[in-house]
């Protein structure tokens, strides 16, 4: 069965599958973050597809969207060889934030939103990379004027470990012919005008000519348009 992809996107499919095979072979162990949006459905297809030796794993914040946990199983009856190892927050830090704050308090201030996200977010994720060399992420550059810095390959000091983009590069019209050709599983909202989807209380859909990621945390500011699972911390020396 043929897969007519244009030339170009065939050449990045090439380059991030010899990546995604290097990342396997001098990073074990490695792990991808998946986050079931558009980009990180390429991901698991191409790791799944060329049998790459990368582990996958999903951050349930609790808040997802219905969407969200749908794709969750169609993705495991899909790429079965490949199962995604989700991690949930701890439940007292949880309870303890909205029986001290409110059910929804990110709403409130930055302070609280980001509180928030460590909570459900980045405490988790820390677990999740704990003993690993690298992981990967479906990011891209042209997402948001936050991540228009970020290199293929870095070097993560918050979590102690390299950090990879494949996608980096792509561009959303590529990744969507990709999930043409390979009929790749995708978010029912992504139909809906969600480009980018997080928890469904800080997600919205976007009108035309709105930024791909204006409907996340859309009361905040762009530059503070991050959960922090991405932020840089400068390095000292």
């Amino acid at each position: 069965m043929s897969h007519p992809l244009s030339a170009e996107l065939q050449a990045k499919v090439d380059h991030t599958v010899a990546l995604l095979r290097r990342i396997a072979q001098d990073n074990a162990p490695a792990v991808f973050a998946n986050s079931f949006g558009a980009e990180d459905m390429v991901l698991a297809d191409l790791i799944t597809r060329h049998d790459i030796g990368i582990e996958q794993f999903s951050l349930d914040t609790g808040r997802l969207p219905a969407e969200t946990y749908t794709l969750m199983q169609q993705a495991a009856e899909t790429y079965p060889t490949k199962p995604i190892k989700v991690f949930f927050p701890k439940a007292e830090s949880v309870e303890r934030y909205v029986n001290t704050e409110g059910i929804n308090a990110f709403y409130q201030s930055v302070e609280l939103r980001k509180e928030c996200c460590r909570i459900r977010k980045l405490e988790p994720l820390a677990r999740a990379l704990a003993g690993k060399k690298a992981w990967v992420t479906g990011l891209r550059s042209a997402q948001s004027t936050t991540r228009t810095d970020m290199r293929e390959e870095e070097w993560d000091a918050g979590n102690g470990l390299t950090k990879f983009n494949p996608l980096l590069a792509w561009t959303e019209k590529e990744v969507w012919a990709y999930i043409k050709a390979y009929t790749v599983p995708y978010n029912a909202l992504h139909d809906q005008h969600y480009p980018s989807i997080g928890c469904a209380p800080c997600t919205r859909a976007i009108a035309m000519g709105e930024d791909i990621r204006a409907g996340r945390w859309w009361w905040e500011n762009p530059e503070n348009k991050e959960c922090g699972l991405h932020a840089k911390i400068p390095a000292h020396g």
